[in-house]
């Protein structure tokens, strides 16, 4: 698709807009602690919704396969979801999948053990693992919609790094208060009781950030679409699979950059620091909270920047940066603590260039399909390279113990062939959004 001219004066960011990314960026911080802070307490988790004569090991796989079919149906979840949000309106569906995330929390955090319901305990425990997955399938790509078609053109980079931001401040969120838990109760308590507050903290505030989301208004864009009778009365995901297949191929690589690293240097490192490194466990949990911190700002940093030079440049540039700063990291982790922190910190800055992923996303389709196409090129994606990676990532270690940082480097090597197709044909795969699709819509 070709870009189409600026119809109108581009206008700078108001106080509808800055409220709208706020709430925004909360619920999905919000929705993402709830969707990741089971891998915190799966060891507990573990041995209370298993048989207690269960080997450890057996345990483990069972939990951490739990905790996987969250990642598994989050393209179902998506694809349903995004097809009312192309069909229904962006805001309902993005009202309804928070609502859905903080019910499964808050039944997480009440469900009773394999003591007290034998086997119904796991069973249990997988439907509603499930039902979070269905309902981060549908946020993310939602939120990323939704916020993009609220702004002006030239701020939608910066609108999804700053929603980017809050689903990172929700995994950093989740690493504190498992600290917090960890070091305030015993492990018996732990395992009584205490392991239930994260989830309740989860599943309440998630009903609070569905009260907020009702001062959000519907997308200019989809309102625009429903007046003038332009929806589609076609399955939206057909048309995408039909019409928009570039698109989605560059989506789904793109989103294999952002799965890869966020789960090898966020979710994955703090084990690493720990098995290969001689961390202790608050050490490492540190450390990750603390390169989490610059991750926060780096995706913010990343939008910005991606709005002012565009997406090929962009990534052409940050893939070189992300790949010296990972393997840096890898390489001198061990030296020392203060080194470690030092290098997290800047790795932290380098994976920011996820932010920016986004940006490309949403220009990828158009506003008919968009939430359809996003969807599925990232829930698929996600499932399948978010899926294998710590697999990949973990079988190659022990033929090389530096094979965490070159799978990064091939990463980043795939970032900057991304980029530079950007650069030579980005307008085969983008279109512009927000205040100028708008006008665009009006005029037909």
């Amino acid at each position: 698709m070709s870009p189409t001219t600026t119809p109108v004066p581009a206008r700078a960011l108001n106080a509808q807009d800055y409220r709208t990314l706020g709430l925004s960026a909360l619920g999905g911080a919000l929705e993402f602690y709830d969707f990741i802070i089971f891998v915190f307490f799966a060891t507990v988790i573990g041995h209370l919704f298993f048989p207690p004569d269960m080997p450890d090991w057996l345990v483990m796989i069972q939990t951490f396969g739990i905790f996987a079919a969250g990642y598994l149906v989050r393209p179902i979840g998506g694809i349903i979801l995004a097809h009312y949000g192309d069909r229904y309106g962006r805001k309902r569906v993005f009202a309804f999948s928070i609502l859905l995330m903080a019910l499964s929390t808050l039944g997480m955090a009440l469900m009773p053990t394999y003591a007290t319901i034998g086997v119904a305990a796991p069973i249990l425990l997988i439907v509603l693992r499930m039902l979070q997955g269905a309902a981060i399938g549908g946020e993310v790509p939602g939120a990323w919609t939704f916020v993009s078609e609220h702004v002006p053109f030239r701020y939608v980079g910066l609108a999804c790094g700053l929603l980017t931001s809050g689903l990172s401040f929700g995994i950093m969120l989740g690493s504190l208060i498992a600290f917090a838990i960890n070091t305030i109760f015993t492990p018996e308590a732990v395992s009584g009781y205490a392991w239930r507050i994260p989830f309740l903290i989860g599943g309440v505030f998630g009903l609070i950030a569905v009260y907020l989301r009702r001062w959000l208004e519907e997308t200019p864009i989809f309102t625009q679409m429903k007046n003038s009778k332009t929806l589609s009365d076609k399955l939206p995901l057909s048309l995408v699979l039909k019409n928009h297949m570039r698109g989605v191929v560059v989506s789904a690589l793109l989103t294999w950059v952002l799965s890869a690293a966020i789960v090898v240097t966020t979710l994955m490192t703090a084990t690493f620091l720990q098995k290969l490194y001689g961390y202790t466990p608050t050490q490492a949990l540190a450390g990750t909270s603390f390169g989490t911190l610059f991750l926060i700002f780096g995706v913010i940093i990343a939008g910005a920047l991606i709005d002012r030079i565009g997406s090929g440049i962009f990534f052409m540039g940050a893939s070189i940066f992300f790949g010296i700063a990972t393997f840096t990291f890898y390489s001198y982790a061990g030296t020392s603590l203060s080194t470690m922190f030092a290098l997290y910190a800047v790795m932290g800055l380098s994976v920011g260039m996820a932010g920016a992923v986004p940006y490309v996303m949403v220009r990828a389709f158009p506003a008919s399909v968009r939430f359809s196409g996003l969807s599925f090129a990232y829930n698929v994606s996600y499932a399948v390279f978010g899926g294998l990676t710590p697999i990949a990532v973990s079988t190659a270690l022990a033929i090389n113990p530096m094979a965490h940082a070159w799978y990064l480097v091939f990463i980043a090597g795939l970032a900057f062939f991304i980029g530079l197709y950007l650069h030579l044909r980005g307008s085969a795969v983008e279109s512009h959004v927000g205040v100028e699709e708008l006008a665009t819509l009006q005029k037909r």
